[in-house]
């Protein structure tokens, strides 16, 4: 597999030199910082990557801030008390997207939390505490235990809130396909996505580097 210095100096290169694409690297919070969020930013940034998957994301950020009034700020607790004429009705609310499948989502995610909240105090310090060497296990706890998180949708999410990982957009699974790493167009299996990871693992020791900065190198490594 390519060692990763390779990646990083066409990366460099491609982004006008070291200073430049240190500053187009995403800010990875500390392990307090994360392990402090509260459980309604979680579920309000879920919220937001689930409309914005196959959707425009500016038409999404646009209608934000009625999101969090319509859903009062995306309480888990306050949440999961909607009555389902309720959730239909914000189903029906012009200030928002309508999409009732993605709304209904909303409440099974407050669940979500709240049930990993009671074993672990916050679903950010459950967060904070999964190891990054095994990114793909958080990935699939997620896919399983919420709705619609799978794919690139909880890893934006992880990312969005400060959690150091990788997200699989296109350019990055190329960068991988590059290096040698022997995976499809679209990474899904059990085994490719432990190589995936073992790529990821093998490339923050060669460089100590975070792994949400190797993932963003790789991706503007490619012309």
């Amino acid at each position: 597999m390519e060692n990763f210095d390779a990646i990083y100096q066409r990366a460099c290169e491609r982004k006008g030199g070291e200073t430049a694409l240190q500053r187009l690297l995403p800010k990875v919070r500390s392990s307090r910082a994360l392990a402090g969020s509260k459980n309604d930013r979680w579920l309000a940034e879920m919220t937001r990557c689930i409309f914005q998957a196959g959707f425009v994301w500016r038409v999404v950020d646009n209608k934000w801030d009625d999101f969090e009034d319509v859903f009062f700020g995306f309480p888990p607790e306050k949440i999961l008390m909607l009555s389902p004429d309720q959730i239909d009705r914000f189903a029906r609310n012009p200030r928002i997207i309508r999409n009732r499948q993605k709304v209904l989502s909303i409440q099974a995610n407050a669940q979500y939390i709240l049930d990993v909240s009671r074993d672990h105090g916050s679903f950010g310090k459950f967060v904070t505490r999964w190891p990054q060497e095994d990114l793909i296990g958080l990935f699939q706890h997620m896919k399983k235990g919420g709705s619609r998180l799978g794919g690139m949708t909880g890893q934006r999410v992880l990312r969005n809130m400060g959690k150091d990982t990788f997200v699989l957009t296109m350019d990055v699974v190329r960068c991988l396909r590059r290096a040698g790493v022997e995976i499809g167009d679209n990474p899904t299996s059990q085994r490719e996505m432990r190589l995936v990871q073992t790529a990821f693992n093998t490339w923050h020791e060669q460089s100590s580097l975070p792994y949400s900065h190797l993932s963003r190198t790789c991706a503007f490594s490619l012309e």
